[in-house]
């Protein structure tokens, strides 16, 4: 079912967008499938739940970190990931560029932007976005590739296109500014119901889990 899934996935997505499969609460052996079937990047939410399936998957696939990364699990992290997605804040920032420092790499990372507003989740608002990318600009062993939304949870996925064009409206803004270490590369937008209107708003990586995995048990 997994090998399905990913190249049905995979045909239908347009060219230059990436698909991640979201690997939370999956085993290393479905992740495994997932990627011998062609998935080429693995989101994970938790440290502990990444490093597991690491000693069985390894570097056959680009690992993205895409829960919120405490300052105290960003010397695993560092480790093993090849991509930060939700940064939002300088302090954590500053984390990653120290651990990162101790291990001689440049961390590429995500903007993560709370585009619903919500106080319960994670990401800096819409507005001050610039700043906080100005702000992590001194610091040697991070470089900001570009943004990630979650955007709010609707049954409709039209319901989420506004956050998806706002989103891409601040990608598109800092793009051309060429700030220094700075390469707006990448928007991080979209999943299993979603991801349609993510690619159609501007999105180049997509992230998928039950749509991959099947309904979580």
């Amino acid at each position: 079912m997994i090998e399905e899934n990913v190249k049905k996935i995979l045909e239908e997505l347009p060219p230059g967008v990436e698909l991640m499969a979201a690997a939370k609460s999956r085993t290393p052996k479905e992740i495994l499938r997932a990627a011998e079937s062609g998935v080429k990047i693995i989101g994970e939410n938790y440290v502990q739940e990444a490093l597991t399936a690491f000693d069985v998957v390894g570097p056959l696939v680009k690992w993205h970190f895409i829960g919120h990364l405490q300052r105290n699990k960003v010397k695993k992290a560092v480790q093993i990931f090849d991509m930060i997605e939700t940064v939002d804040s300088l302090e954590l920032a500053g984390e990653i560029d120290k651990r990162c420092s101790q291990y001689g790499r440049i961390m590429p990372v995500l903007v993560e932007i709370n585009s619903g507003r919500e106080p319960q989740k994670y990401g800096v608002l819409p507005e001050e976005a610039e700043s906080l990318i100005h702000e992590i600009l001194p610091l040697q062993n991070v470089k900001v590739e570009g943004l990630m939304t979650m955007g709010p949870m609707f049954g409709d996925p039209e319901d989420a296109r506004p956050f998806f064009v706002e989103t891409r409206k601040i990608f598109e803004k800092l793009r051309p500014l060429s700030l220094p270490g700075v390469e707006m590369k990448y928007l991080s937008m979209g999943m299993t119901n979603s991801y349609k209107v993510a690619v159609e708003e501007g999105a180049n990586i997509v992230r998928i889990g039950t749509k991959i995995f099947g309904p979580r048990e």
